[in-house]
């Protein structure tokens, strides 16, 4: 069965009203990899009456007042995606498509929908139901960030949208908990993974710099983000508060990631693999083309790429499901009345990271003072792709299914790391899951980009590709590797551009074509460094590159390896409000 959308199927249900009311930026399909579906069939299992009202139309109260008032809380989500990175490109043009919206058009997300779908509640309905934040774009927000479209400093969420509670990261268990509580009529202040609103700190947590302290100084700013950034790891952290004028913003101390077995369980819910009939009504959504029949294996990422905030929502720690689950899920695939046998996906935020992490890491969390990947392989982390390969063995053999394919990229350096099983898995990679192309993303080339990343050097990526090309030509197979490269990222000019094009034409021997000009996205060490134009880990002076204009220049000259000045451009406006050339 689907969550209900409407009162008729509340009804249906024997439901005179629901407990929770999840409203979504995205569509509402029912995979494990839409976060309101994941959560929704968590409370629901757990006997809560769960509602979604998905992008709902600010304009009237005809969607949001679709099912009623529920009793316990509103939950809140922008979606997959922050919805400003969904509605606007890196040169602050606005996005025609959205791979999470009915017939594909971007015409139903609101701009900083989480503060939009709050007001559009508060409007309409004047009781104290709590209304509680939750995804992405709430996770980043939760404490002062940079934003990039508004090129200033923004306060904490709650300030802004004046919503209840907060949830930040995965936030499965801690949602139960804080149904529990308001079932129950109990304070939910101590629940870890909650943030709110409060005029004291609680005993023993971490004063950080104010709201006013780091809007008028960016050293600050730097020293606010440094402690947020510390305070992340679950058994580390401690909790926090930022003072926004006579009020503290409040983040209790990470939820504790799941379990091998809770997350088994998560994934072999009763998950339809299909949007719901009310909206498909409205067109197909472009994004379950890809997601209805792939499969999750581990959450987390240990990578911590500086301009990406998978650490910061989703955690460090990998945690893996059992290869028993991932195959019978599998089954349940191939069993599937629609499945055609091919799976487009079967991993994580980095496929190779699945089945192994640091002993120490899961005792004693993550280590302060370094990396796990950067600038080398921690010894104490013992890459081994072992599993991994057992996995894809044996998750070819099933019957109906045809093709798995690896699509959402790996770790090169840690394939190369691994002396035992690393050449063996690339091996598997390549007979069997790669669809003609493998992603990988070295993002630059320059050693002082990429240690401002915090990505490995080109060394082992020449290693790697040397090695794909090698076991490719036994295979008798014609595949590529796809490069995922980054232009105007902090600290890089025309010249490191003009670099990392000399680099691919020498020693990868393409035309790059997987190009995107950077954007700082919230609560990410990228976005400090532009918005400070400082190296926040030395303290030096930064170069960073803010003009429209010359941002798209950098990209262009890794397409031509030239500047042209004659080439079309259309009129886009910068964050100064001013008037800038900037190229298609």
């Amino acid at each position: 069965m689907f969550l209900p959308t409407t009162r008729e199927e509340m009804y249906a249900l024997g439901w005179e009203k629901l407990d929770v009311l999840l409203v979504s930026g995205d569509s509402y399909i029912d995979t494990s990899y839409s976060g309101i579906a994941v959560i929704g069939r968590v409370l629901l299992e757990a006997n809560y009456r769960v509602g979604v009202i998905a992008q709902p139309d600010l304009s009237s109260d005809a969607d949001i007042s679709r099912l009623g008032e529920p009793e316990l809380f509103w939950g809140i989500s922008a979606g997959a995606v922050d919805s400003m990175v969904a509605n606007y490109t890196s040169t602050l043009r606005k996005r025609h498509s959205d791979d999470f919206t009915p017939g594909g058009v971007n015409n139903r997300r609101p701009d900083r929908a989480t503060i939009a779908y709050t007001n559009l509640i508060k409007r309409y309905f004047k009781s104290r139901i709590p209304i509680v934040l939750g995804g992405i774009e709430a996770s980043l927000r939760r404490v002062t960030h940079y934003d990039y479209w508004d090129d200033r400093l923004r306060a904490p969420i709650l300030f802004d949208s004046k919503a209840d509670y907060l949830l930040y990261g995965m936030a499965e268990s801690s949602i139960l908990e804080l149904a529990a509580s308001l079932k129950s009529q109990c304070s939910p202040l101590s629940i870890r993974g909650l943030c709110y609103l409060s005029h004291q700190i609680p005993s023993g947590y971490l004063e950080i710099p104010s709201f006013e302290e780091v809007t008028a100084n960016k050293a600050a700013f730097i020293h606010m983000f440094h402690l947020f950034y510390q305070n992340n790891d679950p058994i580390r952290a401690v909790g926090l508060a930022q003072r926004k004028g006579d009020r503290w913003l409040i983040q209790n101390p990470p939820a504790l990631p799941p379990s091998q077995s809770e997350l088994d369980h998560i994934y072999a819910l009763d998950f339809q693999r299909a949007q719901h009939p009310y909206y498909e009504q409205q067109g197909a959504v472009k994004t379950l083309e890809t997601t209805r029949f792939s499969i999750p294996t581990h959450r987390g990422c240990y990578g911590e790429c500086n301009f990406c905030a998978i650490a910061v929502h989703e955690g460090r720690t990998v945690t893996s499901r059992s290869v028993e689950s991932i195959l019978a899920e599998a089954r349940r695939i191939a069993s599937h009345h629609e499945f055609k046998g091919i799976i487009p996906d079967l991993s994580g935020p980095t496929a190779n990271m699945y089945g192994f992490e640091c002993a120490k890491k899961l005792n004693l969390g993550a280590c302060e003072d370094k990396r796990c990947l950067f600038p080398n392989i921690c010894p104490a982390l013992p890459v081994d792709h072992s599993q991994q390969i057992e996995l894809l063995q044996k998750i070819r053999q099933i019957p109906g299914i045809k093709k798995v394919s690896v699509g959402s990229g790996i770790r090169y350096d840690m394939v190369l790391a691994d002396q035992k099983y690393g050449m063996p898995y690339l091996n598997e990679i390549v007979r069997y899951h790669t669809s003609g192309q493998l992603k990988i993303a070295p993002e630059h080339s320059v050693p002082a980009i990429l240690s401002l990343m915090g990505k490995p050097s080109v060394d082992s990526l020449v290693k790697f590709k040397d090695k794909f090309q090698t076991l490719s030509r036994k295979a008798g197979k014609e595949q590529f590797l796809t490069y995922y490269l980054i232009a105007a990222y902090p600290g890089c000019s025309e010249k490191e551009m003009k670099a990392l094009r000399k680099f691919v034409s020498a020693n990868l021997q393409i035309l790059p074509e997987q190009v995107q000009v950077f954007t700082p996205t919230p609560s990410t060490y990228a976005s400090v460094m532009y918005y400070t134009e400082t190296d926040p880990f030395t303290g030096a002076p930064l170069f960073v590159e803010k003009n429209l204009h010359r941002k798209a220049v950098q990209k262009e000259i890794l397409h031509t390896g030239k500047v042209n000045d004659h080439a079309p451009i259309h009129r886009n406006r910068n964050q100064s409000g001013k008037t800038t050339a900037v190229r298609k």
